[in-house]
């Protein structure tokens, strides 16, 4: 695709010759691509859902401490596609950057395995010298190099795939709004295994054989991923190299525009705060200094910022949910569930609902509203926020049931005692935040994908991703603050026995600022302009 005045773009074969429709991209060509991102949600998921219980059992951190490495990493790999996309649509290409990305990946398993085996400690937390700073120094550079992988190939996957349907052709088209679905069903597939077996490996087995077969699954997934090249249509980076610069000047620009206009009122009270200049549409001085690229990004920024505490509440869902989860009584039988496979639920939920959504739900909205989406991508977001703000007060109400169970029983001060409360309390809690990805991630996903420059593709993506990382460093800050707070007031929310913490008070706080977030989406989507489609690639 190509932006207004530009010459169209011509989809090639790997060796820079014009594609045929018939013998190229179309679902023969993503699925080879959607292997890896099966392989990569397995590997990612398998460290991240589990990573908390690793923290907190051999390198014997504490529950806050724990808490706050967990969204610092995940936060910086949320981020690092930002700059991974850059890279991609201006100069290398998203093929070659998988490619680059998927190496540093298996490298950084393999390294992640090795720690784990290098540091011996179950048992022996708080001992002195273990585990040692070299030790803990050792995993936490494995397991941001598997970041910094996930920077590259993450935005560059997805939109590598969707990129092999045509949105000139009518049918490709209507694959490509299909495609996300399915995207995320594939997803949440692979982590439905990842924590039913992983996990399971992990807890019961050993943390190095839990961390050597996402290592052995990436370098199969790369295997496959090259076997499809043949197949693929390849569209050439936009070269220019300015991407970053074109992003950050108008921003520049207009907050010092902003500033003049605050100084100057601060000397003439008669005129307004904000010039009538800057707001006037016309605007014609800085619509000009605008880059063509970076004008249609701004824009995007509301949108952006008002999802932000939906990425703080996500990210409770493999953390403080499962950390909750690991008090109940888990025994099925002779069976003791661990903690972080309860996250399977989420999981389960989108590969029930997703298809019922695509085949059935999708198909009797269109009837009524002529969309081809059934409903607009920015309601579908909208749905997906709002189911947010229901699982955080089902959380909260669940917290305060577990913690008046425990007070009945006399085993507040007991950390180790299973709390005499079913497993099923946390199930609707687990199931609504399934429901709310279904709705609210694969809205957002489409939706930056859609809305870019159709030449920044993968940093449409990637603007999707630094959702999730800006709400895990605001998830990770409010853990910290809350916890120093609480602390010298006489007892953290996050106490290393939840039996005297308040994690409902932080679920009631994170409902509360969910229901607000949600109250300023309503106002910007409102005020969205949907971008126009210019239909300018070439496919034979």
């Amino acid at each position: 695709m190509a932006l207004m005045g530009e010459e169209a773009v011509t989809a090639v074969d790997h060796r820079g010759r014009p594609v045929s429709r018939r013998s190229s991209g179309r679902w023969p060509a993503a699925l080879f691509v959607i292997g890896v991102e099966i392989a990569e949600r397995f590997a990612f998921a398998g460290i991240s859902g589990n990573l908390i219980t690793y923290l907190t059992g051999p390198l014997g951190q504490s529950t806050a401490a724990a808490a706050a490495a967990v969204n610092a990493w995940s936060g910086v790999a949320m981020m690092l596609p930002l700059l991974g996309a850059a890279l991609a649509d201006s100069w290398i290409g998203r093929y070659r950057t998988i490619l680059y990305a998927s190496l540093f990946y298996i490298l950084g398993l393999g390294l992640l395995t090795l720690s784990s085996s290098t540091s011996p400690c179950e048992g022996t937390q708080g001992s002195a010298g273990c585990p040692s700073a070299v030790q803990v120094a050792f995993f936490y550079l494995s397991l941001y190099l598997v970041a910094f992988a996930y920077g590259g190939q993450k935005p560059c996957v997805q939109a590598f795939s969707a990129e092999q349907f045509d949105e000139s052709d009518p049918e490709e088209l209507a694959s490509r709004g299909s495609f996300f679905n399915w995207w995320y069903f594939a997803s949440n597939g692979s982590n439905t295994i990842t924590v039913s077996l992983l996990n399971y490996v992990q807890d019961s087995v050993s943390w190095q054989l839990g961390f050597g077969i996402p290592c052995v699954t990436m370098a199969l997934a790369l295997a496959v991923f090259l076997l499809g090249t043949r197949t693929y249509r390849f569209y050439p980076p936009a070269g220019n190299g300015g991407l970053l610069v074109q992003l950050g000047e108008p921003l520049v620009a207009r907050i010092k525009s902003w500033h003049s206009s605050w100084r100057s009122k601060l000397h003439h009270d008669s005129q307004p705060l904000l010039d009538g200049a800057l707001l006037s549409p016309k605007r014609s001085t800085d619509d000009a200094d605008l880059p063509r690229e970076a004008t249609p990004m701004l824009k995007l920024f509301p949108i952006w910022s008002a999802c932000l505490v939906y990425a703080v509440v996500f990210a409770q869902w493999s953390t403080l949910f499962t950390k909750q989860a690991s008090t109940l009584d888990r025994r099925v039988g002779s069976l003791v569930v661990p903690a972080a496979a309860l996250q399977n639920l989420s999981h389960a939920a989108v590969m029930i609902f997703l298809p019922i959504y695509d085949r059935i739900l999708v198909p009797l909205a269109r009837k009524h509203t002529k969309n081809p989406h059934g409903i607009t991508i920015l309601q579908r977001i909208g749905v997906g926020l709002d189911t947010s703000v229901v699982a955080m007060v089902v959380a909260a109400l669940v917290e305060m049931k577990r913690l008046g169970i425990a007070a009945d029983h006399g085993i507040l001060d007991e950390p180790d005692a299973a709390v005499p409360m079913s497993l099923l309390w946390v199930v609707p809690q687990f199931i609504l935040a399934g429901l709310s990805g279904v709705f609210g991630v694969v809205g957002l996903q489409e939706f930056f994908y859609d809305q870019v420059p159709d030449s920044l593709r993968s940093l449409g993506i990637a603007l999707y991703l630094s959702i999730a990382g800006v709400g895990c460093f605001i998830s990770s800050f409010l853990v910290y603050a809350i916890d120093k707070v609480t602390s010298s007031a006489g007892g953290s929310w996050f106490s290393n026995n939840l039996n005297r913490g308040h994690l409902d008070y932080f679920f009631w706080l994170l409902a509360a600022l969910s229901a607000l977030s949600f109250s300023a989406y309503l106002h910007f989507a409102q005020a969205y302009v949907v971008k126009k489609k210019d239909n300018s690639v070439l496919v034979q």
